[in-house]
């Protein structure tokens, strides 16, 4: 078969494309999957207790984007569920982000009402407020409470998280933990919060249902695809290729690390099932302060499955490297100042293919959330469908 486009990466970006590919403009499609299994990092599956795990770590779907609801609804039914994290904190268990549930938790009656007031009359309700904009301010008490929680919830998880203090990264990252001015005690406060009904795999294998996309598992693409640096040009099974090549992969090992490595975190998830009803008081606890991981799951809260026992799973974040099987899995790029250049160099670089389109967290080097990466993939379709005409 000739395939008008190859993939690389059976993820959502990976996913999305194809199936446009495939069912708008009718093209052959061949997806290139270095894993056993279609679905990225969403890949979910129910283990031998009946509980439906995320092998890579909770994936909690939520957006205000209609555009993407509507996209997904055609490959499955949702159950609504809102996502409620705590924090233990000097020995409490207090909501996360820090809101003024937490404050009235931590806080003496008295004081906890003066910051209260304080945060509203500078700030607004309703408000999220970034932690390193808070410790900014100039009233001595909004003060001492940004230091308060800069010390107790942000900057010990931040560091286990992603390796470095909250300064030495981008405001994209410190601004997804911030101080919420309002007693709403959900994770997230999108429009549309819910899961798929089946789960996430029974979703990509909906979206991956159609007779014009062949998917090839434990794959290396290299192994299929191969670039001529110097003429800028690309092969398949060792013949010229001229379909286009999307990739979702990291940016700088599509390109050998000719400009060099870039940084990325990986984690360890240890899951563990264990024979009671309950674990722990929500979904999801953060343990900022105590213990090597930074959060335990239960899994079966997210679908609200009525099973006897439970299974958690603690994350364990470390360094990646792509030559330690142990740790070789790179999850979140690591935005630092100093990658910016070398990022450029391999965008520029990839632009010189005429048929190479980079699209992903890994690709782009980018902090997608997966309601960014479906209209982030959404959006190339119609910039593919622009540029070809049809």
């Amino acid at each position: 078969m000739i395939y008008d486009y190859i993939i690389v990466g059976a993820g959502f970006a990976g996913s999305v494309l194809a199936e446009r590919l495939a069912s708008v403009l009718d093209k052959k499609v061949l997806i290139i999957e270095q894993r056993p299994h279609i679905g990225g990092n969403c890949y979910d599956y129910y283990d031998e207790h009946g509980v439906l795990v995320h092998k890579y770590g909770p994936h909690l779907f939520h957006t205000d984007n209609k555009y993407v609801i509507d996209y997904l609804s055609q490959f499955t039914q949702w159950q609504e569920y809102e996502h409620r994290v705590l924090a233990s904190i000097d020995g409490q268990l207090v909501p996360v982000p820090f809101n003024l549930i937490s404050l009235q938790k931590l806080f003496p009656t008295s004081i906890a009402s003066n910051l209260e007031q304080k945060l509203i009359k500078q700030y607004g309700f309703g408000v999220k407020v970034p932690i390193l904009e808070l410790r900014r301010t100039k009233d001595q008490d909004l003060n001492k409470l940004a230091d308060f929680v800069y010390d107790k919830m942000f900057i010990n998880y931040t560091t286990k998280q992603w390796g470095c203090t909250p300064e030495e990264i981008s405001p994209e990252v410190t601004a997804r933990i911030p101080v919420y001015i309002s007693y709403d005690d959900r994770y997230f406060q999108d429009k549309y919060q819910m899961i798929p009904k089946q789960g996430y795999t029974k979703l990509f294998q909906n979206i991956l249902d159609h007779k014009n996309i062949h998917i090839m598992l434990n794959t290396d693409f290299k192994d299929i695809v191969s670039l001529d640096h110097d003429k800028k040009l690309l092969a398949i099974f060792g013949k010229h290729y001229k379909g286009k090549l999307i990739y979702t992969g990291m940016i700088d090992e599509l390109f050998d690390f000719k400009f060099g490595e870039l940084p990325y975190r990986s984690l360890q998830f240890k899951m563990e099932n264990l024979s009671v009803k309950h674990f722990q008081n929500a979904t999801t606890i953060n343990y900022p302060n105590n213990y090597d991981f930074t959060r335990i799951t239960e899994f079966k809260n997210i679908l609200n499955q009525d099973i006897n026992s439970t299974t958690i799973v603690r994350e364990y974040p470390q360094d990646f490297d792509r030559k330690n099987p142990d740790n070789n899995i790179p999850y979140y790029p690591v935005f630092k100042k100093e990658n910016n250049n070398t990022l450029k160099v391999y965008n520029e670089y990839c632009e010189s293919f005429q048929n190479i389109i980079a699209v992903g967290r890994l690709a782009e080097y980018k902090y997608y959330d997966m309601d960014d990466i479906i209209a982030r993939s959404l959006d190339v379709f119609v910039n593919i469908v622009d540029k070809s005409g049809e």
